[in-house]
């Protein structure tokens, strides 16, 4: 027991440490990040000249293999892609397991949002070379939104203040706040 401990402890120290390399990477990458954010392991980022990632105060980050015990897949990543003036706008208190947040126009998260494992958050269709997909389109998560893991959220939509979205969901309209909503499509299921 006591060198499970040991090991655990070790292992907290070690994601901390390979965290560090994520705030030198948003520095050269010119990332706003808030105070007392931290990163379990190394988060990527990507910013296309001209745009904007900002991330609040006291967010964290989990792309650590066991910083999650509910399993983390790939590592967080938030980019802006595509266009001058993309936007990431991350508010306080949020946190983060394997999301991906990518931004061809902009994404808005409020304060208190969760994302669970492995969630996926896009404004695009992601290949703005081909005819058959439109414009991307701004996504808002309102304050004290919970994605559950592998949620998906894509373009034009907007989520509202306190909503849960349940495990596994593709969201592709907007949904209200304070509701837990779920399924592909995603639907309300009920009201809180």
């Amino acid at each position: 027991m006591i060198i499970a401990k040991i090991i655990n402890r070790f292992n907290i120290m070690l994601m901390l440490f390979t965290g560090k390399f994520s705030y030198l990477s948003a520095f050269l990458w010119g990332i706003k990040i808030g105070k007392g954010s931290r990163f379990y392991g190394k988060t990527n980022f990507y910013k296309e000249a001209k745009s904007k990632i900002t991330i609040g105060d006291n967010c964290t980050f989990r792309s650590a293999k066991k910083s999650n015990w509910i399993g983390v897949d790939r590592p967080c990543m938030i980019s802006t892609h595509g266009r001058k003036g993309a936007e990431v706008i991350i508010g306080d208190n949020c946190g983060f397991t394997g999301t991906v947040i990518g931004a061809f126009e902009k994404i808005t998260l409020g304060n208190g949002v969760r994302c669970g494992s492995n969630t996926l958050i896009t404004d695009s269709d992601w290949h703005l070379d081909d005819k058959r997909v439109g414009k991307p389109k701004q996504v808002t998560l309102g304050d004290n939104v919970w994605l559950g893991v592998n949620a998906v959220v894509l373009k034009g939509v907007s989520i509202g203040k306190n909503s849960i979205i349940g495990a596994n969901s593709v969201v592709v309209s907007d949904i209200p706040e304070n509701v837990i909503a779920a399924g592909n499509p995603c639907r309300v299921i009920k009201k809180i």
